[in-house]
């Protein structure tokens, strides 16, 4: 490489030093105007591109290297300021040496300018030989670096080096083939147009990457280079696109869709990840962002959307209930399937550890969406409310946990809990504002279910006029949101009697069409055992509504939970612990009440300051009357005069009366947004107060 650098020197200063010698003012004033017959530039750029390649070819080169953090950035800024340096002045030269015919059409016009003609060919070889050298320096390995992240498996053969420093023998001799295989073609300027397209997409990737990488965020991404800007990076892979589309459009169309098809290829073909990248770190970032962006928006009842703790002891039975919670989600909510572990001790981390692989293989198994969770605590009832206070962050937090009914709990787990310490824990759960649903699903029935199309489905929900009803309703809905409940029908089965039937159902339909759910309202005599099943045997899943009382689980109709259970199919138990409002306007809400104050307070402002300009005004002319009492009193003025003035005066008292009276206003009014502001704590007192009336 020394002895190649010292040909190029010579030659390079043969040719600068023939230039000065054989300068001609006249023959660069002619050439400074372009040629009408010039090729077009972007022709010229793609040429040329490949010339300017070697800049990077010290990165290829990077594990050779003894401090390639500081080798790279200096060696190719020198590089590219160097060159950059010789390749406009040698263009000056050519411009004041030779005329345009020459330039043109004469490939060796560089002899005719040197001083030494014969160094140029020295030159040329000593060029060919340094891209030559370099390529096969860089490409091979690059190739075998390729073929050992076994990224393309028929390049695997291309991974073994030779000798201690493990050289790419087979990549230089596939480099070689290509390169006489090219050379055999004999018109290079139709081959670098091409060269240019791959040297373009490789360099905006790279720019484009570190932009990428730079936008994640990541704690891991710490770049030495001072000057780095992810800007930079982001223009130079947008110059780079703009530089593939101007030299040959279709060409650069085809060269980007070479380059997803291939992306497309890996992304089925490879399998897991066999490095780090920087997707998850950016889908962090995002969360980041948008958790916090959501935590400076007011909660509103619209934006309701299940967060769901699915509690699972029983992996026979885990799989159900997990679909259920992914049915019950309708592609709006989370599931973090939960198991919680009795003990203390080192030996519980590990039992923790296996518990958690164990969750992500089940939920791998059914290809759902959850989240694996194992929780140690001392006691079940800890861990339930440790969890049901603690989960989530910033505004996603738990709003609904989901378990199996009691009877189809594992023998151990059911000794283990026993009736009284499920209903306390069920209890702890609500009490902490939890939505409870509590599945009853026999594997014969879910047999059934499974072999039952979409359209045939029916989904029976019996009403209870509170957030319990809404709340069952608006699950039944988010269940059709789900391939594979679409088209299934929604009943909504409503106690009445028969004198306003007609009425009850009229005022239904009104109502199910102002909350924007499709389901058809039927009218029931009663809510016995009997009536229950007529109505719901033949439907694929039944939501019913339940009641805490004590420590025990009731539902508000005449028949007992265990005896309905068995006679109907699929059955899921709703307790709701927050009032969801279905038809809730955009309008309402904590934004609409902290707006209304606002308003509140716009208006009492524009009163103060009305009533405050007539109360300078009343008291600028009390303050003319007064003094116009003055003189009349020295005068003995008459007493019409007198009343005149004092009548004034008295206005003067009442326009200061209205001014207190409208500063007492506007302090009213900021008490009022005050209160709205911090309306959030006085809903969630409301809250506490009627779970504790619930029977």
């Amino acid at each position: 490489q020394y002895v190649i650098m010292a040909c190029l020197a010579t030659s390079l200063i043969s040719f600068f030093v023939g230039g000065f010698v054989k300068w001609d003012n006249a023959i660069l004033t002619q050439n400074w105007t372009p040629s009408p017959s010039a090729p077009d530039f972007w022709i010229l750029f793609a040429i040329f591109f490949p010339a300017v390649t070697g800049f990077t070819q010290g990165v290829s080169m990077s594990g050779d290297l003894k401090d390639p953090g500081k080798s790279l950035p200096v060696g190719t800024f020198m590089a590219v300021g160097i060159s950059i340096l010789i390749y406009f002045g040698a263009a000056f030269v050519f411009a004041g040496t030779l005329p345009g015919s020459v330039l043109t059409d004469d490939y060796s016009a560089m002899k005719k300018v040197a001083i030494i003609s014969f160094l140029i060919h020295v030159g040329v070889i000593a060029a060919t030989l340094s891209s030559a050298m370099a390529s096969f320096l860089g490409a091979p390995r690059i190739l075998q670096s390729l073929a050992g992240d076994r990224i393309f498996t028929f390049l695997l053969p291309f991974a073994k080096g030779h000798g201690d420093a493990g050289n790419p023998r087979r990549g230089v001799l596939l480099s070689a083939g290509i390169a006489f295989a090219t050379i055999a073609l004999g018109r290079l300027n139709l081959i670098a147009p091409v060269v240019s397209m791959f040297f373009l997409i490789s360099y905006g990737l790279l720019n484009y990457a570190t932009y990428y990488e730079a936008r994640t965020s990541s704690p891991s991404f710490r770049p030495t280079f001072r000057w780095f800007d992810s800007r930079l990076s982001l223009f130079g892979c947008l110059a780079c696109l703009g530089a593939i589309l101007s030299i040959n459009l279709a060409a650069g169309a085809v060269a980007i869709a070479v380059l997803f098809a291939i992306y497309q290829y890996l992304k089925r073909t490879t399998g897991p990840a066999r490095w780090a990248d920087s997707r998850r770190s950016y889908y962090l970032q995002q969360v980041r962002a948008n958790l916090l962006s959501a935590a400076l928006e007011p909660e509103h009842p619209r934006d309701w959307r299940p967060q769901i703790l699915a509690f699972s002891n029983d992996s026979r039975r885990r799989g159900q209930l997990l679909r259920f919670a992914s049915w019950l989600e309708g592609g709006s909510g989370t599931t973090s399937v939960v198991r919680i572990l009795e003990g203390e001790g080192v030996k519980m981390l590990r039992m923790k550890e296996e518990a958690e692989d164990t969750l992500r293989r089940d939920i791998n198994s059914h290809g759902l969406n959850a989240f694996p969770l194992v929780v140690v605590a001392p006691k079940l009832h800890i861990g339930v409310q440790i969890l049901v206070q603690g989960f989530g962050i910033g505004p996603l937090k738990c709003n609904t946990i989901l378990l199996n009914w009691l009877n189809q709990l594992p023998e151990g787990i059911l000794g283990l809990l026993g009736e009284t310490k499920y209903g306390q824990n069920l209890r702890s759960a609500f009490r902490f504002g939890s939505n409870i649903v509590i599945l009853n699903a026999d594997e014969d029935e879910w047999s059934i279910l499974g072999k039952q199309p979409s359209k045939e489905r029916t989904i029976d929900v019996w009403w209870r006029d509170d957030p319990t009803g809404n709340l069952m309703l608006l699950f039944a809905y988010l269940m059709t949101r789900n391939d594979s409940w679409e088209g299934a029908k929604i009943r909504l089965l409503v106690v009445g009697s028969g004198a306003d039937r007609k009425s009850a159902l009229e005022n239904w339909q009104k109502t199910l069409q102002d909350v924007r759910i499709e389901a058809k309202p039927i009218i029931v005599k009663n809510t016995s055992e009997d009536t229950i099943v007529e109505h719901s045997s033949e439907a694929s899943v039944v939501f019913f509504p339940f009641r805490l009382k004590g420590n025990d689980l009731m539902i508000p109709m005449d028949a007992k939970i265990e005896s309905l259970i068995s006679r109907l199919p699929i059955i899921a138990m709703v307790l709701a612990a927050q009032d969801i409002e279905l038809d809730a306007e955009p309008e309402e809400g904590k934004a609409g009440d902290l707006a209304a104050a606002m308003d509140v307070l716009s208006d009492a402002e524009k009163k103060a300051r009305q009533a405050e300009e007539e109360a300078a005004k009343a008291a600028e002319e009390a303050e003319k009357k007064a003094k116009e009492l003055d003189s009349a009193m020295s005068c003995e003025a008459d007493e019409e005069l007198m009343s005149s003035v004092k009548a004034t005066l008295k206005a003067r008292e009442d326009a200061e009366k209205a001014a207190r009276r409208a500063a007492k206003a506007l302090a009213k009014a900021e008490n009022a947004v005050r209160e709205a502001k911090a309306q959030g704590a006085i809903l969630d007192k409301e809250g506490d107060e009627k779970k504790e009336e619930s029977p």
